[in-house]
C-alpha cells in the first residue's frame, strides 16, 4: 500500500508500461479486489492503469482526496451484485411473433402472400420488431427494478449486449442486505414465465458505482 492524504492505493510493480488483459493478469487483479473486500470496501480501479512510480501514486492520492472521500462514503459497507435476464427462447423473432399480435399481423401481411416482400417492407418489419423488443425491455426492467429497489442502495441499468438480453443490472447492496436482495431476485423472477432466465452474480467490488475523473 502507498498512502497519502488519508487514502491508500494497493499496487503491484510491473516491468513494462503496458500490461495485456490476459486471463492470468485479470485473475490476479480480481483476486486482489476479492481479498480487499474481506477487510473493507475498496474503490476498484480499471484493469491496466499504470503510474510512473510511488511519487506519482502519492500525487494522485493527494489531488483526488476529496473525490475519493466522497466515493468511499457512498459505497462504504456495500457490494455490487449483478443481474442478467435473458429471453430463453429458441428463436427470439418467432417468440415475439407468437406473443405480439401486431407483429404477427405485419409478418403475415408482408410474408404470407405469394410475392417476395419489398426491401421497404423488410425494413418496416425489422423496425417494428426492434420497437416492440425495446419497449418490452423497458417494461420488464421497470417491473424488476420496482422489486429490487427495496433492497438496494442504487441500481444501474447497463446496455444490453445481445438481442436476447432483456436487462443487465448492477445493484449496490449493503452487506447485511445480501440475503434480502437474493429473496428479491426470487420475488422478481416470479413475475415472469419460463421464457425468461434469471442469472445473478456477486458480490463484487462496486465497479459500476465508482466514477472518478482522476486528476494527475
Amino acid at each position: 500500500m502507498i498512502s497519502n492524504g488519508g487514502a491508500s492505493a494497493v499496487v503491484s510493480e510491473v516491468a513494462n508500461q503496458k500490461i495485456r488483459p490476459e486471463r492470468r493478469h485479470l485473475a490476479a487483479h480480481q483476486g486482489v479486489l476479492k481479498q480487499l473486500m474481506t477487510e473493507s470496501t475498496p474503490l476498484p480501479m480499471s484493469f491496466g492503469i499504470i503510474a510512473d512510480g510511488p511519487a506519482a501514486i502519492r500525487r494522485i492520492l493527494s489531488l483526488n482526496k476529496d473525490a475519493f472521500r466522497e466515493q468511499f462514503e457512498r459505497v462504504q459497507g456495500k457490494v455490487e451484485m449483478g443481474l442478467r435476464v435473458t429471453w430463453d427462447a429458441p428463436n427470439i423473432f418467432d417468440y415475439f411473433v407468437d406473443t405480439h399480435p401486431t407483429l404477427r399481423s405485419a409478418r403475415d401481411r408482408y410474408f404470407g402472400t405469394h410475392r417476395e416482400p419489398t426491401q421497404e417492407e423488410r425494413i418496416e418489419l425489422g423496425r417494428m420488431f426492434d420497437n416492440i423488443l425495446n419497449q418490452d425491455r423497458e417494461d420488464h426492467t421497470q417491473d424488476v427494478v420496482n422489486v429490487l429497489s427495496r433492497h438496494c442502495a442504487a441500481i444501474r441499468q447497463n446496455k444490453c449486449r445481445t438481442e436476447r438480453e432483456v436487462m443487465n443490472l448492477a445493484c449496490l447492496v449493503a452487506r447485511e442486505a445480501e440475503a434480502r436482495f437474493e429473496a428479491g431476485i426470487l420475488e422478481a423472477a416470479g413475475l415472469f414465465d419460463n421464457n425468461f432466465a434469471f442469472d445473478y452474480n456477486g458480490p463484487w467490488a462496486p465497479h459500476n458505482f465508482v466514477e472518478i475523473d482522476l486528476k494527475y
